[in-house]
């Protein structure tokens, strides 16, 4: 566990699962919305379930291939991050070239605590575990557009641009990324 100023990062309990899952119903309505896709309902919930059944399932510690994490002020969880199995998105993006490797994931942080600091410590914290591991590589991805900006400052250039892949004039991106260079 980390402690920074004002925010504690820790593993996932069962405990922190429901106001885990508020982060997600908070954190993916708002990225819709802030993107002009508000009115995608379905897809809003499908995002929502998604995350909930990935965080969920990465309680079982023995037995998941998801690593969780969250971010928590006082007692309410504010931030989270995951690292998991490629997901579909980047195996069908990559042309199943990155399969091989995990995927940062689920780095969501509650609308009102956007922009300090929280999704970056989380971002480090993982990078640190993943260095423990062994692990030199990870992927990432976004069909967000204000995402997209950010990850490209932060991770640089993607590696893989499929334009239209969610319909007209939408792009989704993806990353590989390497751990020494983000502790660097």
């Amino acid at each position: 566990m980390n402690k920074t100023n004002h925010f504690t990062i820790a593993v996932i309990t069962e405990a922190d699962y429901e106001s885990t899952c508020r982060v997600f119903e908070e954190s993916i309505s708002d990225a819709f919305n802030k993107e002009g896709l508000g009115h995608l309902q379905e897809d809003i919930q499908s995002e929502i379930d998604h995350k909930k059944q990935k965080a969920f399932s990465s309680l079982d510690l023995a037995n998941s291939d998801t690593y969780f994490l969250i971010a928590k002020m006082d007692e309410t969880v504010v931030g989270t991050i995951s690292y998991g199995p490629c997901g579909e998105a980047i195996q069908i993006c990559a042309e199943h070239q990155l399969d091989h490797l995990g995927e940062l994931g689920s780095l969501y942080v509650l609308p009102s605590y956007q922009d300090q600091g929280i999704g970056s410590a989380l971002i480090k914290e993982l990078m640190i575990f993943l260095k423990e591991k062994g692990i030199e590589q990870f992927c990432l991805d976004s069909g967000y557009k204000r995402a997209q900006a950010r990850w490209q400052r932060k991770f640089g250039e993607p590696y893989k641009v499929v334009e239209d892949y969610w319909g007209p004039d939408s792009v989704h991106m993806v990353w590989l990324c390497n751990v020494a260079f983000l502790l660097a």
